[in-house]
């Protein structure tokens, strides 16, 4: 499954409302088959410019990021139920570059030929 973060913007609210807001979309998560690797929280600030959603206009929200891993055929779905709950205002998947085993071949020394031509250069 290919790896995907998951920026959420919600709206600037208690402790508690804002843990059942989270607590809702990773068990949307969940359900559509992901599995969550982390969750991050940035903390509340200004938004860069005033956001309308679902008739209420916003200046601070709650950002956080998720990191999960995702089958391909989930992200629209859950973008439409993100985009549902009256409680986000943003949410952004962004897919992670994956990461290739490789095997790592260490330092090659150069001989001294090759030091000398590189100088040349």
């Amino acid at each position: 499954m290919p790896r995907y973060e998951l920026a959420l913007i919600v709206k600037a609210m208690q402790r508690p409302e804002t843990a059942a807001v989270l607590k809702r979309s990773i068990e949307a998560l969940l359900e559509r088959g992901a599995i969550v690797r982390n969750l991050e929280n940035l903390g509340e600030r200004s938004l860069p410019y005033k956001i309308s959603k679902h008739k209420e206009r916003h200046k601070r929200g709650g950002y956080f990021l998720i990191d999960l891993e995702a089958p391909p055929c989930t992200v629209s779905p859950l973008m439409d139920h993100l985009g549902r709950d009256i409680d986000v205002i943003s949410r952004v998947f962004v897919k992670r570059p994956s990461a290739k085993a490789g095997e790592c071949r260490g330092i090659i020394p150069l001989s001294p030929g090759e030091k000398l031509s590189a100088k040349k250069k």
